[in-house]
């Protein structure tokens, strides 16, 4: 069943409002729980956690299929056009009981592009709580445009860079609950960070971010992204394809690559006239 299109309007308020929107129904419950089988068998295949791997929707099927399903996508359509590309998806999975955690942070700082329409998607395939350590957003955050990030070493800083903004006040920041099969939709300035999983069970989500095709790419000669939606009259990616099949030697290798390479565009924080929203 497709959101209505007084859903869809109500929506695009409350982003427009508060830079992010939770709770959004996308899969059911059990095809999220088909979905995150997919993943740990993929997982189980190839010898390793497929957490911040970068381009999954290239290899896995599974992935691509979320990252390109129509509830989705109508969601995106509303708020940045009907023009979309993929830009990138990539599990990111907090382990039961760990210490790893998100800094406050913002998501466009570091990704090279030339303005800000954009929205990033995170799709629950497992409980996402207070418990578990889910999203955190300050609400109208991404009014403000650009804020000056500092970089360190933590090794439990999911992040890259471990990127962070200090003297925040934090007091009306909204947890972003989520079960599974549930989306939250935050725009690249909007500040957010989540805290470690304490609870029993893996914390998994599907982030996904999507593009107005006008974006360019101002860190690397050479980017890539794939259409999803509408049409691109711009040219300023070259073309990523979707995943058809599951071949887990061939998928080990490309995500080894394309993850070297989005680390070597995000590994830098964007230039000081990077465009504000």
């Amino acid at each position: 069943m497709r959101h209505k299109p007084d859903k869809l309007a109500e929506l695009a308020q409350q982003y427009e409002k508060a830079g992010f929107i939770s709770g959004i129904q996308i899969l059911s419950t059990q095809d999220a729980a088909y979905h995150r089988t997919c993943l740990e068998a993929a997982e189980a295949a190839v010898g390793q956690s497929m957490h911040y791997l970068n381009k999954v929707h290239t290899v896995m099927p599974s992935a691509y299929e979320i990252a390109t399903h129509p509830r989705l996508l109508d969601v995106v359509e509303r708020l940045i056009g009907p023009d979309i590309m993929l830009y990138n998806a990539t599990f990111i999975i907090k382990e039961p009981r760990g210490t790893a955690f998100v800094s406050w942070h913002q998501d466009l700082t570091y990704w090279g592009f030339d303005g800000a329409d954009q929205v990033s998607a995170w799709v629950a395939l497992s409980p996402a709580n207070a418990i578990s350590g889910c999203m955190e957003m300050l609400p109208g955050s991404h009014k403000t445009g650009i804020q000056p990030h500092t970089t360190a070493e933590d090794v439990d800083n999911i992040l890259l860079q471990s990127q962070k903004l200090s003297g925040l006040d934090t007091a009306e920041a909204q947890l972003c609950e989520l079960a599974p099969g549930e989306a939250s939709l935050h725009h690249g300035w909007t500040i957010h960070a989540s805290q470690p999983n304490h609870s029993a069970d893996r914390r998994i989500g599907l982030n996904i971010q999507f593009i107005r095709p006008s974006m360019r790419q101002i860190k690397a000669v050479v980017d890539t992204a794939m259409l999803v939606r509408g049409t691109d009259a711009y040219g300023h990616f070259a073309p990523d394809h979707p995943a058809t099949e599951w071949e887990p030697e061939i998928a080990a290798r490309r995500l080894a690559a394309s993850s070297t390479k989005y680390q070597a565009i995000a590994g830098r924080q964007n230039r000081d006239e990077a465009a504000q929203p």
